[in-house]
């Protein structure tokens, strides 16, 4: 028993790991854009394809495929940020059918592009590594290390960088932050490419240990808003905090009761914990 929950905290931890990801790229763009985009899951599946095809069919080592499919999806959400939410900016209604409407686009193109058939990432470190008497899966250490170098990279963008600071700022009090002489649009098209960058990094991740479906991005878009709600709105720390917890849970209570009780297991802990931190753990106003 000991060493199942051992194997149940070190699988929730890479899912943690993975869901953080996700919930920082929607945290940047509801903090600065004003916008939940509600399309951020389908930019986590066509991440996780572009993996694919460039391994598979271009025969592309993975992490350089993993690089390739957070430049291009980066390149995505720029440009989605500068013809698509940037002259609905402040606009609640129009962003949020916009955001609606692109998530309905891009499923209905992964499905006509890459069918409705299940698509595998080959193994990136085949392998057990056995400690004492767990079982580790070299791919998901692998993939642990890799998030957590981006998060790691992310956190120390954000707290340590002019771009960081200027992206505080703005998220903060964009009118103020223009007065200063940030160019808020330039930030506000750089967050959102880095937003789908990590999402499609997530995406890769996911799609390593997982199969590919056009529609894989619904269950990364859950788990990512109950992420940040957990965490608290528009709270980078909270966003990593909770998704470690959610993590956990969803690593440890498969242990005790079935998948389904294991997910209402997950979103009892969210609603438990707003009871007590109505805006989330780091929520602020």
């Amino acid at each position: 028993m000991v060493h199942g929950l051992y194997q149940g905290v070190f699988n929730g931890l890479a899912s943690g790991l993975i869901y953080i990801l996700v919930a920082l790229g929607l945290t940047l763009l509801f903090s600065i854009l004003g916008i939940l985009n509600f399309a951020h899951g389908e930019i986590y599946m066509l991440g996780a394809y572009v993996v694919y095809y460039a391994c598979v069919g271009a025969h592309i080592n993975f992490f350089w495929s993993l690089l390739l499919s957070a430049f291009a999806l980066g390149i995505v959400g720029i440009l989605l940020e500068r013809f698509m939410f940037r002259p609905i900016r402040g606009d609640l209604e129009p962003a949020v059918l916009a955001c609606i409407g692109l998530t309905v686009l891009l499923q209905t193109v992964a499905v006509i592009a890459f069918g409705t058939y299940l698509k595998y990432i080959p193994s990136i470190f085949p392998g057990i590594l056995k400690l004492g008497g767990l079982r580790l899966s070299k791919d998901r250490l692998l993939v642990m290390g890799i998030a957590l170098v981006f998060t790691t990279a992310l956190l120390l963008v954000i707290n340590k960088t002019k771009i960081g600071k200027a992206m505080l700022a703005i998220s903060h009090d964009a009118d103020a932050a223009a007065l200063q002489g940030i160019n808020v649009n330039r930030i506000s098209a750089l967050t959102m490419g880095i937003g789908c960058a990590l999402a499609a990094i997530a995406g890769g991740l996911m799609g390593s240990l997982l199969q590919l479906a056009p529609y894989m991005g619904t269950f990364a878009m859950t788990k990512g808003i109950a992420v940040i709600i957990l965490g608290g709105i528009g709270s980078v720390p909270g966003a990593v905090i909770g998704g470690f917890i959610l993590g956990l849970v969803d690593g440890l209570a498969p242990l005790f009761t079935s998948g389904t009780m294991a997910a209402i297991i997950g979103f009892s802990v969210i609603v438990l914990i707003l009871l007590i931190k109505p805006k989330g753990l780091l929520g602020h106003d």
